[in-house]
């Protein structure tokens, strides 16, 4: 949400400032080919700074390396010093390839091989229709476990998505956002609602440093609600409450330049983060919580080459 701004295609049409954040605008003006977000990225603005880039614990190495076959991208993460497991070197490696075998009708978004063994495939395609991208995914065992599903974004200001096992399409998921003005609405739901279930709702704002979400799951038995506000171009907050018939927990953290990070939950544990660039493409993430209640005290280091 707060990466490199954007230039508007259209400046003299639009006569909008290109610094200005796109939700800021209004749908008046909001570029057509821009579709809102998915209706679990809803709360995402807010979940950068308390989610994102928590190594608090255990020690990991990344490498990301783009090769010349097609533009396929290698990725690899290796959680290190694993006393308990068998391996103490477990690793995961996914592949990325835009155009298989020169083949540019679709793109493997991911060929992945998991610690434990246990592959996931991604196939997508957005040639099949203008607005509409086409998915696949398979663990490459079970054919009953192929899903398939369909975005559009294809009416302007809007996104449908739809899910489905390729074996038993009644066994479905299905969303849709639209965007007016500074909000974004949504709704998800299953083949559950028709009977006399409801479907999962979530709405957003967003307008300038300000911003916010709810989220209505289960019924209304499940609430989230975010907010952040972006007080300068370098430090940002955000707080997070979540209700269940569990109980509450609250959230609230900062970030500084994207790099510095902590944050405080409801139990009372404090975590931070601090993200270092020892070199271009050399990253070192190391961070640390700790337990008030239970006095312990947990960190982790991920180095990633890219």
């Amino acid at each position: 949400e707060f990466g490199p701004q954007r230039t508007s295609p259209f400046p003299v049409l639009l006569r909008a400032p290109a610094h200005h954040h796109p939700a800021e605008q209004g749908s008046s003006i909001r570029p057509a080919a821009m579709a809102p977000v998915k209706f679990d990225d809803i709360p995402k603005v807010a979940n950068e700074v308390l989610n994102d880039d928590y190594q608090i614990s255990g020690y990991v190495f990344k490498a990301k390396q783009k090769t010349s076959w097609g533009g396929a991208v290698l990725s690899t993460q290796v959680d290190l010093f694993q006393e308990k497991e068998k391996c103490v070197t477990p690793a995961k490696l996914a592949w990325r390839l835009p155009a298989p075998f020169g083949c540019p009708a679709f793109c493997i978004d991911k060929l992945e091989i998991e610690k434990s063994g246990k592959f996931k495939l991604e196939a997508s395609s957005d040639k099949v229709y203008p607005g509409v991208k086409v998915d696949c995914k398979s663990d490459l065992v079970d054919v009953s476990k192929i899903a398939v599903g369909c975005t559009a974004t294809s009416v302007k200001n809007a996104q449908f998505k739809f899910e489905c096992k390729a074996a038993a399409p009644q066994d479905f998921t299905a969303e849709a956002t639209y965007t007016i003005g500074i909000a974004t609405c949504g709704l998800k739901f299953t083949p559950k609602l028709f009977s006399s279930a409801q479907p999962d709702l979530g709405l957003r704002l967003f307008s300038g440093p300000f911003f916010c979400s709810l989220l209505a799951k289960e019924k209304f038995g499940n609430l989230s609600a975010t907010a952040h506000y972006k007080a300068s171009p370098d430090l940002r907050c955000a707080a997070a409450c979540n209700y269940t018939k569990r109980g509450t927990g609250v959230i609230i953290g900062c970030t500084y330049k994207g790099l510095y990070k902590v944050k405080v939950t409801q139990d009372q544990t404090i975590s931070c983060s601090a993200k270092h660039a020892v070199a271009k493409g050399f990253t070192l993430l190391g961070g640390a919580s700790y337990s008030v209640p239970k006095g312990s005290l947990s960190y982790g280091l991920q180095l990633s080459i890219e």
